[in-house]
């Protein structure tokens, strides 16, 4: 009996695992049409979800219905902003809820959200996104109720991980409660119930570039009575941590057709000065275990009246402390006469109407006393700010008497007495007639050193004043490294730089001895950093990202102003400029040169340009006038220079030109991208003498142009090139050798590769013995006969290859010397033809019985008697020609013997 009994029971249990098994294939497409009925029945909006899953395991005996990643993004106006999102939910019901028919509703008795995002916000008109319920007429609502595909009986709810986010444009207020993890219990199922709530969370305030609150810590303990017919909820029991100061309230909430009515009141428990201590985060206020404290701190606040569309609750929040001070236990000194008295209030439930009175805040260090007080108005249209500080603060103290963590210490003294009094509509607007500003305020022995700085920046003395009109900066001398700058000017823009990320506007001169500008480069800077992003649905994902920052140089986009600058050393990379002076204008991420100038190279250097860094590559446009500069100095310790006319390195003398040049700089180290140049060069040369031995390009050409010597080549000449992607095009001019004019033109790059022409116009006598051999035999006058010679020059500037027509320009000399002895005699023949005619005319034909030339029978017989003078004169040059090719004739015979 008892196996037969194990044996049923056994096979129940496999039939009852088979069917909790098979369940969740049973009754997955019935869910999951349920969850979407829920959703479309409800909202105006896009909603998806990736699947809807049941498990009868999870919670046995209770069934789990968990859908994943559930959205809902908006439509117009808000299209495609997420309202919600949330990673998980998960629905608890009794199992018998699976078998209900479709028109009945299925009971939920608990719920959790896991990893979810909520967007509230309103636009400029004030409509909000979360208004999204379908709008139905009421002549469309059906006589009798709707089924409903859920009913509430919650005993339990819970989120985990939530992140809101609340944004109103029209005042600019921004909220944000992250790490949101919020736990209650309590029957719903009942009218009036008391829920058990337990919140942990963070919270940031802004309002416009004000912060209130920065990632606060918020812990709340709560009991809260909810009438669910008269919609209001009461606070009974409640426990809040702010960082670690306690806050009790009570009051109640009254959900109202339109808005809520607010009640509460709140208070701290205690008195004790730590109280304040406790609202600063704890990573920067240290453990507040051991800290002596004197006096009291103490906030009490009402909030009471309707919030709505158009107003908010009346509130008025007090902040006092009086003749407080405190003592950290590890460290040398305390804060003491500390003064608090600070109010919020809105008095109007008008959101603008809202203000805050700092009637005192004062504070002693030692001896340094600083106090302060302001008054804030208008706080969502124009902001109106009536301030004074007076005091003086020793930086270095800080550290000594606060547990603050400062990755860089600082030291000095500031002492201020300033009074002030604007609007931001003025600032925004430049109106600084309508901008009260008194007072003065100066920092000395300030020492800092900015991330990425290898050498600390010393504010030896910095002095301002501040004026109805503008603020003046009397004195700043500061040193870094081997520079030192002094600078005084004014600014003009200082509240909307400070208030409203405006660009900062000046007028500075500055001085200075030595400017080293390695000084002022930063260094590359690790960091790692650990970020929250979100995936196109809002899920908050967390990820650690290491970086590395560029030591690239970027001119602030903020500045928007003018420095006129004197210095009697400037030393950049290897050059070191002396008394250099002029006008800089940086303005949109840029640096506008006017009338620079500065000696260096035993001259002088003018330049005008424009140096962007802007775009990722930075650029410069400068046009440049080298005046009486040595050419070796400049064109070895100038690369641009060395590129552009690498030749020039072997030159002596001086150079006196104009350069236009334009392209990209080095991000890190500010020089020009040889290769992304272009522009000109015009000038000349005085006093120019060139060294062939330390060219081997000269080395090769005087290989083979043997009467050249370059150092005798007169260079005083005007000289123009252009250059364009890494190539130099030198344009045709002519220099001078003794008698000879070279013209030279042909294109080099920057890699050193070239092709030139070097033309030579060469009188005959530069050719070599066999030329002037030649002459001597024909007894030719050459003074007067030149030739064309070409070489060509390719190959780099450290193997270079030269080629020449020198041979053929030999055969062209002997051959202009022939034609000018067969010249000679033809106008010896026209000469005698003209006074001899006759007496020549005989001897030539063979009349003249004494000539040399004798005539055969034959040829007499053949020859006739001319009849005029065009005859005669023909027939005297044709003789003449004879003449004259049996005379060369003769010549090369003998030298062809002779060879």
């Amino acid at each position: 009996m008892v196996k037969k009994i194990l044996k049923w029971t056994g096979i129940v249990l496999v039939v009852i695992i088979a069917l909790l098994a098979a369940a969740p294939f049973l009754f997955k497409d019935k869910i999951k049409s349920m969850v979407v009925k829920a959703i479309n029945d409800q909202v105006d909006a896009t909603v998806a979800f990736e699947d809807v899953s049941l498990s009868l395991f999870s919670n046995f005996p209770k069934a789990s219905v968990t859908v994943d990643k559930l959205s809902v993004i908006n439509k117009a106006p808000f299209a495609g902003d997420t309202l919600v999102y949330v990673g998980e939910v998960n629905l608890n019901m009794s199992v018998k809820e699976l078998f209900k028919s479709e028109g009945e509703a299925m009971n939920l008795e608990s719920f959790a959200l896991k990893n979810s995002v909520v967007n509230i916000l309103f636009n400029k008109d004030g409509v909000g996104n979360f208004d999204i319920a379908l709008k139905k007429a009421e002549e469309e609502k059906p006589s009798e109720e709707p089924s409903k595909p859920f009913a509430l009986s919650i005993q339990k709810y819970e989120v985990e991980n939530m992140k809101f986010r609340y944004f109103d444009a029209r005042s600019k207020m921004s909220v944000v409660i992250d790490s949101l993890n919020h736990s209650g219990t309590g029957n719903f199922a009942a009218n009036k119930l008391d829920l058990d709530t337990h919140t942990t969370a963070t919270l940031t305030v802004d309002m416009d570039k004000t912060n209130f609150m920065r990632a606060t810590k918020l812990k709340l303990d709560a009991v809260l009575g909810m009438d669910l017919d008269k919609s209001i909820y009461t606070f009974k029991e409640n426990k809040l941590l702010i960082n670690q100061m306690g806050l009790e309230f009570d009051g109640s909430v009254a959900l109202l057709e339109a808005g809520q009515d607010i009640n509460i009141s709140f208070k701290t428990p205690e008195s004790s000065f730590k109280n304040f201590l406790a609202l600063v985060p704890e990573s920067y206020s240290g453990s507040l275990a051991n800290v002596k404290t004197e006096g009291n701190f103490t906030i009490n606040g009402k909030v009471n009246g309707v919030m709505d569309d158009n107003h908010i609750p009346k509130f008025n929040i007090a902040f006092n402390s009086n003749n407080a001070s405190f003592k950290y236990p590890d460290l040398p000194k305390g804060i003491s006469n500390i003064v608090i008295d600070t109010k919020i209030v809105n008095e109007t439930g008008i959101m603008n109407d809202t203000y805050v009175n700092l009637d005192k805040l004062s504070f002693r260090i030692d001896q340094d006393v600083f106090d302060s007080s302001a008054k804030i108005r208008n706080l969502t249209e124009n902001i109106l700010v009536d301030a004074k500080l007076k005091g003086t603060i020793n930086l270095g103290n800080f550290t000594k008497a606060y547990p603050v963590k400062l990755d860089v210490p600082l030291s000095g003294i500031l002492k201020a007495d300033v009074e002030t009094k604007f609007d931001m509509a003025s600032v925004e607007k430049g109106a600084y007639e309508k901008i009260d500003n008194r007072g003065s305020i100066s920092l000395s022995g300030f020492n800092y050193t900015p991330d990425g700085f290898d050498k600390p920046f010393v504010i030896s003395q910095a002095d301002v004043q501040f004026n109805p009109s503008r603020i003046s900066l009397s004195r700043f001398d500061a040193k870094t490294g081997s520079s030192d700058i002094g600078i005084t000017g004014t600014l003009d823009n200082f509240y909307g730089f400070a208030f409203r990320n405006q660009t900062l506007q000046g007028n500075f001169n500055m001085k200075s001895n030595k400017l080293v500008v390695n000084d002022f480069m930063t260094t590359a800077v690790t960091t790692t950093k650990t970020t929250t992003t979100e995936s196109e649905a809002g899920k908050a994902d967390k990820t650690t990202k290491t970086t590395t920052a560029s030591d690239a140089v970027k001119i602030p986009a903020f500045l928007d102003c003018t420095i006129t600058a004197t210095a009697k050393t400037v030393v950049y990379d290897n050059l070191n400029l002396k008394d250099v002076s002029g006008k800089m204008i940086l303005k949109d991420e840029a640096v506008t040169l006017q009338n620079v100038k500065t000696s260096i190279f035993g001259g002088g250097i003018g330049f005008n340009g424009k140096v962007s860094t802007k775009e990722a590559k930075p650029t410069f446009d400068m046009d440049l006038a080298l005046s009486n500069i040595d050419i070796t100095q400049s064109f070895t310790q100038l690369e641009m220079l060395k590129k552009i006319a690498p030749i020039a390195e072997v030159i002596t003398g001086k150079l006196n030109t104009n350069i236009k040049v334009a392209g990209n700089l080095d991000a890190k180290e500010m020089t020009p991208d040889m290769q992304s140049l272009s522009g000109s060069l015009g000038g000349s040369l005085a006093n120019a003498v060139i060294h062939t031995e330390q060219s081997k390009v000269l080395t090769a050409l005087t290989s083979n142009v043997k009467f050249l010597d370059p150092s005798k080549i007169n260079l005083n000449q005007k000289l123009n090139l252009t250059f364009d992607n890494g190539k130099v095009n030198i344009q045709p001019f002519i220099v001078k050798y003794q008698d000879i004019d070279i013209k030279i033109d042909g294109t080099h790059g920057f890699d050193q590769t070239m092709s030139y022409n070097v033309n030579f116009d060469v009188p005959a006598k530069y050719l070599g013995e066999q030329v002037t051999a030649k002459a001597a035999a024909l007894k030719v006058d050459i003074s007067k006969i030149s030739v064309p010679v070409t070489a060509n020059i390719t190959g780099n500037f450290q193997s270079p290859k030269v080629s020449t027509n020198i041979a053929k320009a030999i055969t062209n000399v002997v051959t202009q010397l022939v034609n000018q002895e067969k010249d000679k005699y033809i106008n010896q023949a026209k000469d005698k033809a003209t006074e001899k005619g006759k007496e020549l005319l005989g001897n030539l034909l063979g009349g003249n019985k004494n000539s040399s030339t004798t005539t055969t029978a034959k040829d007499t017989a053949k020859t006739t008697t001319p009849k005029t003078s065009e005859e005669v004169k023909q027939k005297a040059e044709d003789a003449a020609k004879n003449t004259v090719k049996n005379a060369v004739n003769g010549l090369f015979k003998k030298k062809d013997k002779k060879e």
